[in-house]
């Protein structure tokens, strides 16, 4: 089966900076979108970046200009780089594929993919 593996999380003073990757495994075909969301505790879960195949990139407003998102095809990860972190960047940080192409048998599947969660927080 397909797994999603986040790395890189931990914790940070204010103005810092952390890499998150995330690594898919698997009898993987093909990864259209990927992209990273997180939650706060008592928060709903939201998007923070996705990028495309194509290497189209798409932020939340309140990361521009100080995160950015990339992708390595050929191992199938994609990294945020996060700089200048505040405190309400503190969450769990997750990894998502929405439409993950993979082998079943001798047939492909699409379905959406999720890793386990990587905590960030952000304190002095």
């Amino acid at each position: 089966q397909v797994q999603l593996v986040e790395s890189g999380g931990g914790l940070v003073q204010p103005g810092g900076s952390l890499r998150l990757s995330c690594a898919a495994s698997g009898r993987i075909f093909v990864i259209n979108t990927m992209g990273w969301y997180r939650q706060a505790p008592g928060k709903q879960r939201e998007l923070v970046a996705t990028i495309t195949r194509s290497a189209r990139e798409n932020y939340a407003d309140s990361v521009k200009g100080r995160f950015t998102i990339s992708r390595d095809d050929a191992k199938n990860t994609v990294y945020l780089q996060m700089n200048s972190l505040k405190p309400e960047d503190t969450a769990v940080y997750y990894c998502n594929a929405p439409d993950l192409t993979y082998w079943s048998g001798a047939y492909t599947r699409t379905k959406e993919h999720w890793g386990q969660g990587t905590q960030v927080t952000v304190s002095s």
